[in-house]
C-alpha cells in the first residue's frame, strides 16, 4: 500500500506543477478558456482524445470487450470514424470559422455564425452545455471513487472526494493549459499503460490460439462478430449502439474547443494522424484486455459480472494485480486516475465558459474586463464542480448498480447529441438558420432523456432501445428538426453572404 502511496502522491504532484507553471500563462480570458488560440498539434491531438475517452476508456469498454466479446470491436471502428471525419473534414473549416468570428467558446461560434437579434441562441446554448456536462462531470467522479474503492480498498465517497480535490486545484490554478499539458502527460500514460497489458497477458498464454479456443469454451457467442444474443435483430441494434458512439467526436464542445486553441490549421494537418493512431491502438487494445480478462478470470456457465464485477469493470484492475509487480500496480493506478481526470479538467472549463462568459459577460456584463472575468470563472469552475459532485453522489446511493459504460455514454450522449447536429450543420449548410439552430439543440437536449426513460423501459420496443442507446436517435431527430425549421424560419440573405 505504501508503495502504491507514493507512486500516486509522486503523479498528483506533477499535476500541481503543471498547474502552477500554466498559471503564469494566463493573463487573460483567452488564455483560461482556450490557451490564448496557441496551442501545438502534439498537445492539441493527445488533450482531445485523452478528454474524449476518459475512465470509460479503460473501466468501461475493458469492461464491454469481457461481457460482448470480439463485437465489443465494433464501438473501435465507430470511433475510428467519428475521429476521422472529425479531424479529416470538420476540424479545418471549423478552426477557419471561430477565427473568423474570434470566438473562444461554442456558442461565440454560433452567435458569429447567425448573426442573432436577441440572446436566445447563446443562452439556450450555454444552458444545455451547462446541463450535460455536469452530468457528464458527475459520471466521471462517478469512476473516480469506483476506480479508489476497487484499486486502494478506499471508501468510494473518500476517494471520489480525493479525486474531486485534486483536479479542481491544478484547473483552478491553471485554467485550459493546464487541462491541455496534463492532458498530454496523462494521455501518454493511458497510451503506454494500454499498449502494455495485453502484451504482458499474451505472453502468459501458450498462443493466441489458446485464448482463442478458451473462450470458444466459456461462451461460443464470444467469438460471433454479430454479436451474443440469439436474437439477430437486437444484435443489429447492439451493433448500431456501439458504432454510433463515434458520432460523439462530431462536434462536442469540450473536444472542438481544441480546434479553436490550435495556432492554425496547418496544425490540424499534422495532429489529426497522431489522434487516429492513438484511437486506434489505445481502443483496440482496451477490448483486448476485457477478452484476456474474460478468458483468465471466468470460467464455462459462469456469469462474468459475478467475477469481474457490475459491468465487468474490474477486469482491467484484476489483471494488473495479478500478472504486475507493485511499482507497476502503482503507475496502472495513476493511469486510470489520468483517463478520469483528463476529462474532468475540460469539461469543467467548458462548463465554465458558458456560465462565465456566454451568460455573464455575453448577456449581462459585455463591458467587464478580463481580469475581473477570469477570478469569476475560477469561482464558477469551483461551484458547477462542486453540483457536479452532489449529483455523483447522488446517483451513487440511489443507483448501486449503474455501470460506468453507460453513465458515462448518458452524459457524453447528451452534449453530442445538443451539439453535434449544430456543429455539422453551421459547417456545411449555408442554409442553416438561427431558427434552424434552436431546434436541433432544443430537440437532442430533449430526445436523450426521453429515450432513456420513456422509450426504453416500455416492454415491446424498449430492449432494442436499449441496445441502440440514446445517441443515434437523438442525433437524427435533431438534424431532421434543423433541417425542418431552417426550412420555416429561412436564414437572411445577408446572413447566407457572410457566412
Amino acid at each position: 500500500m505504501a508503495t502504491k502511496l507514493i507512486i500516486l502522491g509522486i503523479y498528483f504532484l506533477i499535476l500541481f506543477l503543471i498547474g502552477i507553471m500554466a498559471s503564469r500563462r494566463v493573463k487573460g480570458l483567452s488564455d483560461y478558456y482556450v490557451g490564448g488560440k496557441n496551442v501545438g498539434f502534439w498537445a492539441v491531438a493527445f488533450s482531445a482524445r485523452a478528454t474524449g475517452e476518459s475512465g470509460w476508456l479503460l473501466l468501461g469498454l475493458t469492461g464491454m470487450g469481457a461481457i460482448a466479446g470480439i463485437s465489443a470491436y465494433w464501438v473501435v471502428i465507430g470511433e475510428l470514424l467519428g475521429v476521422g471525419i472529425s479531424w479529416f473534414f470538420m476540424a479545418k473549416p471549423f478552426k477557419k470559422l471561430t477565427d473568423k468570428y474570434k470566438a473562444i467558446t461554442i456558442p461565440d461560434f454560433l452567435e458569429g455564425r447567425f448573426k442573432p437579434k436577441t440572446n436566445l441562441l447563446r443562452s439556450v446554448a450555454a444552458t444545455a452545455l451547462s446541463v450535460f456536462v455536469i452530468i457528464y462531470v458527475s459520471a466521471q467522479i462517478d469512476t473516480t471513487g469506483k476506480a479508489f474503492e476497487s484499486l486502494l480498498d478506499m471508501n468510494y465517497f473518500t476517494g471520489a472526494l480525493l479525486g474531486f480535490l485534486i483536479v479542481v486545484t491544478y484547473i483552478f490554478i491553471g485554467g485550459f493549459l493546464a487541462a491541455v499539458w496534463s492532458d498530454v502527460f496523462q494521455g501518454l500514460m493511458m497510451f503506454f499503460g494500454l499498449m502494455l497489458l495485453p502484451i504482458i497477458g499474451f505472453f502468459a498464454l501458450d498462443s493466441g490460439a489458446e485464448l482463442v479456443s478458451g473462450l470458444k469454451t466459456i461462451d461460443p457467442n464470444l467469438l460471433n462478430i454479430w454479436g451474443t444474443s440469439d436474437n439477430n435483430w437486437l444484435n443489429l441494434f447492439t451493433i448500431l449502439g456501439f458504432t454510433m458512439i463515434g458520432l460523439g467526436f462530431l462536434g462536442s464542445p469540450q473536444i472542438y474547443v481544441r480546434f479553436i486553441s490550435v495556432k492554425n490549421e496547418q496544425e490540424i494537418n499534422k495532429g489529426r494522424w497522431v489522434a487516429l493512431l492513438f484511437t486506434l491502438l489505445t481502443d483496440t487494445a482496451a477490448v483486448t484486455i476485457g477478452l484476456l480478462g474474460r478468458y483468465f478470470f471466468t470460467s464455462t456457465g459462469q456469469d462474468p459480472e459475478a467475477v469481474l464485477g457490475t459491468g465487468a469493470e474490474n477486469t482491467l484492475i484484476l489483471l494488473v494485480e495479478n500478472m504486475l509487480p507493485l511499482v507497476l500496480i502503482g503507475i496502472y493506478i495513476a493511469i486510470v486516475l489520468s483517463a478520469i481526470m483528463s476529462t474532468i479538467d475540460s469539461l469543467l472549463i467548458v462548463a465554465s465558459s458558458a456560465i462565465t462568459r456566454d451568460f455573464y459577460q455575453k448577456i449581462f456584463k459585455p463591458h467587464i474586463e478580463d481580469g475581473k472575468l477570469t477570478r469569476l470563472s475560477r469561482i464558477v469552475t469551483l461551484a458547477m464542480a462542486l453540483i457536479a459532485l452532489g449529483l455523483a453522489f447522488t446517483v451513487a446511493v440511489l443507483s448501486p448498480d449503474r455501470t460506468v459504460f453507460w453513465f458515462v455514454i448518458f452524459g457524453w450522449s447528451g452534449i453530442a447529441a445538443t451539439f453535434c447536429p449544430v456543429i455539422i450543420l453551421s459547417i456545411f449548410w449555408k442554409g442553416y438558420s438561427e431558427k434552424g439552430a434552436i431546434a436541433s439543440m432544443i430537440t437532442g437536449f430533449a430526445c436523450v432523456p426521453f429515450f432513456k426513460f420513456v422509450i426504453q423501459p416500455m416492454e415491446s420496443i424498449g430492449i432494442y432501445f436499449e441496445k441502440l442507446d440514446v445517441l443515434a436517435p437523438s442525433f437524427l431527430l435533431a438534424m431532421i428538426a434543423g433541417w425542418i425549421f431552417s426550412k420555416l424560419y429561412p436564414a437572411k440573405p445577408d446572413i447566407l453572404e457572410m457566412s
